[in-house]
């Protein structure tokens, strides 16, 4: 019975990741439409991308056995972050932006490889485990902790305007999954990301529930300016592309995910 229970809660997962990894698709479109970047960084989809790749390792057989769900899920979302950062190449709005991009990704696939050939030849059986269930760890949280600037702009503006409650929901539906899938495992390093992503989604509903009859922006005066959000690690961004924009994770701001992302 409890292996049928965790079946079904990795398939929840598997569903509710995948709308997550879909969600940026506005804002690619708009990319490819004025076929410019303008001011989006592409640092949460590289971040996005790595997380997917470690978490698709950990997920196989050979390295954590009766996980393939947590494989099947992050490779999916691996091909889908990988054609968001080719897309971001190639319509780069300079020079400059193209080769952050290209050396961020490129070092995305060297600490991926460095993980996978270090478990690989050097590691077997539990320390293997380990070594891959940590890397997926720490990224993994990473990944859930990126919204943290959407609710600190929450709270600064007393708005849910750029939070999408739906976005909200799926992070918290998607954490939740997650960590009860880990628990019914006794798979800690699925367990304990995941966790801090149902608590950060709920968090979030939180706030949405006491802010969701202010959706001006009126606590901060009026509209948001370009300089009032910052990306975690890279260029700031607006409010108008934090509305038309991600998520780890679903919009560029909050860099949902998962995103995510995601995301286990």
């Amino acid at each position: 019975m409890e292996d049928v229970a965790k079946f079904l809660f990795g398939i929840a997962g598997n569903v509710i990741a995948l709308f997550l990894f879909l969600s940026p698709i506005p804002t690619f479109w708009r990319i490819i439409r004025k076929r410019s970047t303008e001011e989006f960084s592409g640092v949460p989809y590289n971040m996005t991308l790595l997380n997917c790749l470690l978490s698709a390792w950990y997920g196989l057989p050979f390295v954590s056995p009766n996980n393939i769900l947590v494989s099947t899920i992050n490779g999916v979302g691996a091909a889908i972050e990988t054609a968001y950062v080719v897309i971001f190449l190639c319509f780069a709005s300079s020079k400059k932006t193209r080769l952050r991009t290209l050396g961020l990704a490129s070092a995305v696939a060297a600490v991926f490889a460095a993980v996978a050939l270090v478990s690989m030849l050097a590691l077997h059986g539990q320390a293997r485990k380990l070594l891959c269930g940590v890397a997926m760890t720490v990224f993994s949280i990473c990944m859930y902790g990126a919204p943290l600037s959407i609710m600190r702009l929450v709270i600064k503006t007393k708005s849910v305007e750029y939070m999408p409650f739906l976005l909200s929901l799926a992070v918290f539906l998607c954490g939740t999954s997650w960590f009860v899938y880990g628990l019914l495992g006794r798979d800690p390093f699925v367990a304990i990301p995941n966790g801090c992503g149902s608590f950060l989604g709920a968090m979030q509903l939180i706030l949405y529930a006491v802010y969701r009859n202010n959706k001006g922006g009126a606590g901060a005066g009026g509209k948001m300016q370009a300089h009032d959000m910052e990306m975690p690690g890279d260029a700031k961004v607006n409010s108008k592309q934090v509305a038309d924009g991600h998520h780890d994770g679903g919009r560029e701001g909050s860099t949902k995910a998962s995103k995510m992302d995601g995301q286990v």
